[in-house]
């Protein structure tokens, strides 16, 4: 997992200095540095000779030309009578001596870290007392110099940064030695050994640095702390070179790993292997289809005490081959990175972006990403950094590494399974499985049916032709389709709340209030076919939880005490039926709706339940929604929830029928429902709403439809989002009774951040927290730019936001832990002081 940046905070403050103080303690980010060329080494298998490419490499680069060759091997088992990066050491050694060559090689050997075995193994002749610690600092160092005939000088660093005595598997040697190692650690300890050895080459051309880390085992073998580590490096997405094997068996276990590595975002630069005669490399030409060179070493001496320098030189040549398809490799990557802004600004047409507003050196660019983490390149520090994803990709994702794994495995299944085939009329096991689970966990209690469609948007179309149509039949308006004339229409609208978003097709635009999303410029041909009304919303200020009220609803005398609460669960509780408030609400609604009879009908609700998302972030009164829907109920009128956004323990619990204590007739999904990994959404509908469409005529039925509805590999990945998201076994965050998520947003970070001057309203719930910068005239509203500057700093400590105008959020997912949530509230309140200290 990535880890967050430190922040330099002023001291001016008091109240800071316990921030401070948390803040301090924060590791840095697991940057990789991409100054000179870094190379992974993975191994289709153990014994396949890994290490002979590595000293390969080494001996072609540092013996040729000046050249610093950095060597790291990260994992050592059977050490120290086993130790690959002495295998370097003295095998370029020797081969210096053999060649001759006319430069100087300064060589060093250093191991950083052994178990108490391995380092009481080290140091049996009693120079040094026994070692009692996990993993102690070994610091063993030795030094070669060796001068040639020229004045050119090469630098030669091999490091064993953890090493475990018996020669087993790393998780099993770390175990029976007491020598664990979490991963996080093996990746911090890799990135100082870039940043000491790679730190000094300023001066260096690109070319004349290498840096290679070879990995134990094979490709899926397990590192210390078990995780495979395959997984364990993937942080750094380091490219790759696999060695292959060349014996009988050795073509699939080859292809195997290369999917393996491909699968978790891996780019595989080259394939070598031993030739055994067996001619393994014309089969991976041919699956590889060329796309990755496979080059073929000599067979490799067996006898033991081969000092394989024939051998060496006998592979000379594949190994300067080898050589320049790294670098060559780099340099493309270099440069398609330092490229691809330009071709952005020169070819994309962004959505929600004004380009003449884009800054100088406003891109992002996203080499990859890992769980919560965007994986981004810094042209300036030649570095790709980790920025945590605090929108939460447009509210889509929630995976952490794990799942992402998980989830390109179960889509990679469901393509090669099934492609894409057609829905109507059939059935595939992803589809049933999908709707399963959305009737039991989302719809539980109330939904029969689920209907499948591609994105929230398009959720929303089939939601109103349903509502449209349930409410024609309960109150008589369907025509006679039977009839030659066409029967006189009545006029249907829908019932919804000013600041709702719905979507960007057109039905669903129609669906929602006027806003910056539906004016002249965005939607010539928005009416808005509805009656809107303006709901009541809650937020906190100066710490305290506030009821805002309406003009319409201001007109009736209120207590105060109806309008302040003394937590936010108080909001929520079902007890408030039976308030003032209530009785205020209901009698507000009931008025406006009793207005409409006769040629117009509101014949649907549509409301986002408790969060208005693009509207600004608003937490709607649960009681005013509830009592809504009471109301639309006792006059027939079906309700469609919005849960594009809020479903899927977006907001704290799976559904968010279990925080406003009310169902609805329709509800639509999508977003995180596949865990962002690709697009699905879902129309959940009663038996009653469904019966309304079933007749005679194929003219009764709901037309409608998509290319791509139930897609195999969008319902493969629900299936395993929902499942993951609840199961208290892949989600620490689920309480044990696996309805709620627990509290990730720290209560007094967010007290002390409603606090500050520059914030006019928080609200904080389930994975969101979000607020409101004070502003008035042109630096308030969806079209400000008052936060950018605010949201720059903060991209400089690790976070990634956008803002809805001066509303700024951030984001997590379900599985985020609550100390990274801590993190991101630190540094979100330090750049909030300096902001406040500027207005």
């Amino acid at each position: 997992m990535f880890r967050f940046p430190s922040l330099v905070l002023s001291h001016h403050s008091r109240r800071r200095h316990f921030l401070l103080k948390l803040f301090s303690t924060t590791p840095q980010p697991l940057e990789l540095p991409l100054s000179h060329p870094i190379y992974l080494i993975w191994g289709s298998n153990t014994a396949v000779g890994k290490t002979l490419v590595s000293a390969g490499l080494a001996a072609s680069s540092v013996l040729s030309s000046p050249t610093k060759f950095i060597y790291l091997k990260p994992v050592q088992t059977g050490f120290p009578f086993d130790s690959d990066s002495r295998f370097v050491f003295n095998k370029v050694d020797q081969l210096f001596l053999r060649r001759k060559p006319s430069i100087t090689l300064c060589a060093s050997d250093h191991v950083l870290y052994a178990s108490a075995p391995a380092a009481n193994a080290v140091f049996k002749s009693g120079e040094s007392e026994n070692c009692k610690l996990d993993m102690s600092e070994l610091g063993l160092y030795e030094e070669k110099k060796l001068v040639g005939e020229g004045t050119g000088t090469s630098e030669l660093i091999c490091k064993t940064i953890y090493a475990w005595k018996e020669a087993v598997s790393p998780h099993l040697a770390a175990e029976r030695e007491s020598g664990s190692v979490r991963d996080t650690v093996v990746l911090e300890t890799l990135q100082r050994c870039f940043r000491n050895a790679l730190g000094v080459t300023e001066d260096k051309e690109r070319s004349q640095v290498l840096c290679v880390v070879e990995t134990a085992g094979g490709v899926a073998s397990p590192g210390p702390s078990g995780s495979l580590q395959c997984d364990l490096y993937r942080p750094f997405r380091i490219p790759a070179i696999l060695v292959g094997d060349g014996r009988l068996g050795g073509v699939s276990g080859t292809i195997s790993a290369y999917e393996s590595l491909t699968l978790r975002g891996y780019d595989v630069v080259a394939i070598v292997l031993e030739d055994h005669g067996l001619l393994n490399e014309f089969p991976l030409m041919s699956y590889l289809r060329n796309k990755v060179p496979v080059l073929v070493l000599p067979p490799v001496p067996k006898d033991p005490s081969n000092d394989l320098m024939e051998w060496f030189e006998d592979s000379h040549d594949v190994f300067s081959n080898l050589k320049e398809i790294l670098l060559f490799a780099y340099s493309e990557r270099s440069k398609k990175l330092h490229d691809m802004p330009r071709k952005a600004q020169d070819i994309f047409w962004w959505p929600f972006t004004q380009h003449k507003l884009v800054p100088e050196g406003g891109i992002t660019l996203i080499d990859s990403r890992c769980g919560e983490n965007f994986a981004v390149f810094k042209s300036q520090k030649e570095v790709i950094t980790p920025l945590f994803d605090a929108c939460a990709s447009w509210w889509t994702q929630g995976p952490n590494a794990t799942l992402q794994t998980e989830l390109a495995r179960e889509m990679g299944y469901a393509a090669g399974r099934f492609g894409h085939v057609m829905f109507p009329e059939n059935v595939y096991e992803p589809a049933i499985n999908c709707a399963e689970l959305l009737l039991e966990g989302v719809g539980k209690g109330w939904a029969s049916r689920a209907y499948f469609s591609d994105n929230g948007s398009t959720a929303i179309e089939i939601a109103l032709k349903m509502a449209f149509r349930k409410f024609s039949v309960d109150h008589g308006l369907i025509p006679d389709i039977h009839k030659d004339k066409t029967t006189e229409r009545c006029e249907l609208m829908v019932l919804a709340l000013k600041g709702s978003y719905h979507g960007d097709t057109l039905g669903a635009m129609e669906a929602q209030a006027p806003s910056s999303y539906t004016g002249f410029l965005q939607q010539p041909w928005y009416t808005g076919r509805g009656l809107f009304l303006d709901p009541p919303t809650v937020f906190m200020s100066k710490s305290k939880w506030n009821l805002s009220l309406t003009e319409g609803l201001l007109s009736e005398i209120l207590k105060v005490d109806n309008i302040t609460f003394a937590s936010r669960d108080e909001i929520f509780h079902k007890g408030r039926d039976k308030s003032e408030l209530a009785t205020v609400y209901s009698s507000y609604i009931s008025d406006l709706l009793s207005g409409y009879t006769g040629f117009t009908h509101v014949g649907a609700l549509i409301l986002e339940p408790v969060i208005q998302a693009s509207g600004g972030m608003h937490m709607v009164d649960p009681l005013f929604q509830r009592v809504l829907v009471n109301e639309c109920r006792s006059r027939k009128i079906p309700v469609i929830f919005d849960e594009v956004f809020t479903g899927f323990w977006r907001l704290g619990v799976e559904t968010v029928v279990e925080l406003i204590h009310c169902v609805p007739d329709i509800a639509c999904f999508g977003k995180l429902m596949t865990g962002g990994i690709i697009p699905l959404a879902a129309t959940l509908a009663t038996n009653a709403v469904f019966d309304s469409f079933i007749g005679d005529s194929k003219l009764k039925a709901l037309l409608h439809g998509h290319s791509y509805s139930a897609h195999a590999m969008g319902c493969m990945a629900a299936a395993k989002s929902i499942q993951w998201f609840k199961d208290p076994c892949s989600n620490p965050n689920i309480t044990a009774e696996g309805r709620l998520l627990r509290e990730l947003w720290d209560d007094k970070l967010v007290h002390q951040i409603s606090s500050l001057p520059a914030v006019q309203r928080v609200i904080t719930l389930g994975t969101l927290f979000a607020l409101e910068l004070e502003a008035e005239g042109n630096n308030a509203g969806y079209g400000s730019l008052y936060a950018r500057t605010l949201l720059q700093n903060l991209r400089e400590d690790g976070i990634f936001m956008r803002p809805l105008g001066n509303v700024i959020y951030l984001m997590s997912g379900p599985c985020t832990s609550p100390e990274i949530c801590s993190q991101l509230l630190i540094k979100l309140y330090g750049r909030l002081e300096e902001f406040s200290g500027s207005k």
